[in-house]
């Protein structure tokens, strides 16, 4: 990846409905230029996809948390199967620690997450952190670091 991919990178995760033409103009290169980049990085799984940042809680979802599990290694291939048919399920993390997982979820209540919680359980201890706040958000990778380049 050099220096005009990495570029791209940036734009479109700031923006990923940028049109060809604003991202040509960026880059100093023709929009098949810039199209023929973009598709190349899709192939290589660098660029894994394109979505909406959405306002879960104007959506009815007003209860975010970190779910702390210990699965045995076993039942992992089984408990990520189940974690992807479970659409509250907004990410499901291997980590290390005392829990081998961390899951983040989004329910409209406590009830249903105590619901998904008890569900969960049959795989080994869970710990539980409801999200107050957030004040940093997700954000995008620095595709631009190496490059000395901050914004």
């Amino acid at each position: 990846m050099d220096d005009i991919d990495k570029k791209i990178v940036k734009i479109l995760q700031k923006y990923a409905r940028e049109s060809l033409k604003n991202i040509a103009e960026a880059t100093f290169l023709s929009s098949p230029a810039v199209s023929a980049r973009i598709e190349k990085l899709e192939r290589e799984k660098i660029i894994t996809g394109y979505h909406a940042a959405v306002d879960a809680r104007k959506l009815g979802y007003h209860i975010t948390a970190f779910v702390s599990l210990d699965v045995p290694p076993v039942e992992k291939i089984q408990f990520y199967e189940e974690m992807e048919t479970i659409p509250n399920v907004l990410e499901c993390n291997c980590v290390t620690g005392d829990y081998s997982m961390l899951v983040k979820v989004a329910f409209p209540s406590t009830m249903e997450l105590d619901v998904f919680i008890g569900r969960i359980q049959k795989y080994g201890k869970t710990s539980t952190q409801i999200v107050f706040s957030t004040p940093v958000g997700p954000r995008d990778v620095d595709v631009m670091a190496e490059l000395g380049e901050k914004e």
